[in-house]
């Protein structure tokens, strides 16, 4: 059976199909769903069935797959996280909901998590309400991975064409506009200075 396809507006999503996300993700569902930078691809962070299908479906090696996982705010964070000092959650704050993935040092919740030796994890808050909603209504955040596919194309952003490519790979894809054809821009917080890793679409002069 293909997935189901839902639209949603990003400035105004209907709590109806909020809801009807959260109870796909809540049964183990994969769901790929816009972001303020490209689409992602996410499942719920407690049920390792469904993290070892996104694995799957994403391709490439499970065990060096980086997975960042998407909060509500800042609030969530403190459970994945340890020694969180006031100069990040200073940058993290004045950046964050943005097109930021930030790496920080893992708490012991996070390899039970993923089932895998992560000493870091990525942490999104993005400017998008569609995955915070969902993540706010499911209670917990979600694992998140770009739909980037070097094979086919770079990060689709016509939800027409992401269907037709994983309908058949995951349960719901939510159509909420095009999205970007640039991803987050990654800074490491786990040295004594943040380090911007990847340049994306988020300005680095903010770590200046």
């Amino acid at each position: 059976m293909p997935a189901e396809f839902l639209r949603m507006y990003p400035e105004n999503p209907e709590q109806k199909k909020i809801q009807r996300a959260v109870d796909v993700v809540r049964n183990g569902g994969l769901i790929i769903y816009p972001t303020d930078t490209v689409y992602g691809l996410g499942c719920d962070i407690f049920n390792q069935k469904a993290i070892e299908r996104l694995k799957m479906v994403k391709g490439g090696n499970p065990k060096g797959m980086n997975l960042s996982f998407i909060c509500y705010d800042l609030s969530h964070i403190s459970e994945y996280t340890r020694h969180l000092d006031t100069p990040v959650f200073k940058l993290m704050k004045k950046a964050l909901p943005g097109p930021y993935t930030f790496i920080l040092e893992a708490s012991s919740k996070v390899p039970k998590i993923l089932s895998a030796k992560k000493k870091t994890v990525g942490i999104r808050i993005p400017d998008n309400h569609i995955p915070r909603e969902i993540v706010k209504e499911l209670g917990n955040p979600i694992i998140t991975t770009s739909i980037h596919d070097d094979e086919i194309h770079d990060y689709a952003t016509d939800p027409e064409i992401i269907f037709d490519e994983f309908k058949n790979k995951v349960d719901l894809i939510i159509h909420g506009g095009y999205g970007n054809v640039e991803a987050s821009t990654i800074i490491d917080c786990t040295g004594n200075y943040p380090e911007v890793v990847r340049e994306g679409l988020g300005d680095v002069s903010i770590i200046g």
